[in-house]
């Protein structure tokens, strides 16, 4: 199993400081999360037949023409190589490292590829991979582009697969309202810009075709109940979602400013932060004996990704780390 944030056990686990001494910053999760609803009387006793509204809530939310509900993006994530046969598949690199560890299975030929380099591996592949913004970089790739190699992909059979977890907060550059051309697979999840990680919910903008088969491959009861009821909720909460839009604008710029102040010089999205940091063992080292536990990239992003604290005295203490991380 791979590594990812949000592991603060781990951190407990080898530096021995209790579970609630921690602030977690690994995992661009938005820290300030939606107030959900608490549940149906019966919600815990019937199965979780789906609600179409949950459906429909999510198109009018995402602009999208037709959505399939999933037990959080990685369901579809695990699910999307077992839909086609061996392909030649591109996945963008460095990103979310759990597209190029299941495409990398089934049969499939493999390449990761720099973003610099994606266009001109469009023409060398059957599928590509992308996650836009990216994480863990932010790096954007235009709209109008991916389209275009949307319908390079298309013309061949192929597929364009946009991961956008991170695109709550930049709805201009999302695919979804081009989703229902064949080859276009639009991911989409609840859990980051809700801050409700823990709900398992994310949604498939595709080809209704695409989604009947990806359904058929991930059977009965997918999403739980509970899960449906407050992302009813959340969806249909315009009021929430433009406030919480500008606060977290805010604070991403405010964070940026931050590791700025101290010689950092990062790029991210209004959720996180993340940089190519040289001593990057000894600052994520540095960080957890300050009890902040940030994300760590060894491999194929060297470097550092740092999420949004949850309140001021965390603004503070982590502060105080970067002051004392810089005269090391």
């Amino acid at each position: 199993m791979l590594e990812h944030g949000g592991n603060l056990r781990d951190a407990v686990r080898e530096y021995g400081r209790p579970l609630e001494d921690w602030i977690d910053l690994s995992t661009g999760i938005n820290p300030h999360w939606y107030p959900a609803p608490a549940p149906n009387a019966n919600a815990w006793h019937r199965l979780p037949e789906a609600d179409p509204a949950l459906a429909v809530a999510a198109c009018v939310y995402y602009d999208a023409p037709a959505m399939l509900p999933v037990a959080g993006t990685q369901a579809a994530i695990q699910a999307l190589p077992r839909l086609r046969a061996p392909s030649r598949v591109v996945v963008a690199a460095p990103s979310y490292a759990e597209h190029a560890h299941h495409w990398g299975q089934h049969g499939h030929q493999l390449q990761q590829v720099p973003y610099a380099q994606l266009a001109d591996a469009v023409d060398h592949c059957d599928v590509l991979v992308v996650c836009n913004p990216n994480n863990p970089t932010g790096e954007r790739i235009a709209p109008e582009l991916l389209l275009e190699w949307a319908d390079k992909l298309t013309a061949r059979s192929g597929w364009l697969v946009v991961d956008e977890a991170f695109g709550d907060t930049e709805s201009c550059a999302s695919l979804g309202s081009h989703s229902a051309r064949p080859g276009l697979i639009v991911l989409r999840s609840v859990g980051k810009f809700f801050g409700l990680a823990g709900l398992r919910l994310g949604f498939v903008a595709a080809h209704s075709a695409l989604l009947a088969q990806l359904a058929d491959l991930l059977g009965p009861w997918a999403v739980s109940g509970p899960a449906q009821h407050v992302a009813l909720a959340a969806l249909a909460d315009t009021h929430w979602q433009v406030a919480m839009r500008e606060r977290l604008r805010g604070e991403g710029a405010r964070l940026r400013q931050l590791l700025a102040a101290h010689g950092i010089s990062s790029s991210g999205t209004a959720l996180f932060q993340w940089w190519p940091e040289e001593r990057a063992e000894a600052f994520w080292r540095h960080m957890a004996e300050s009890g902040i536990w940030v994300r760590l990239f060894r491999h194929a992003a060297h470097g550092i990704r740092l999420g949004l604290p949850p309140d001021e005295h965390a603004w503070l203490r982590l502060q105080q780390a970067l002051t004392t991380w810089k005269h090391i």
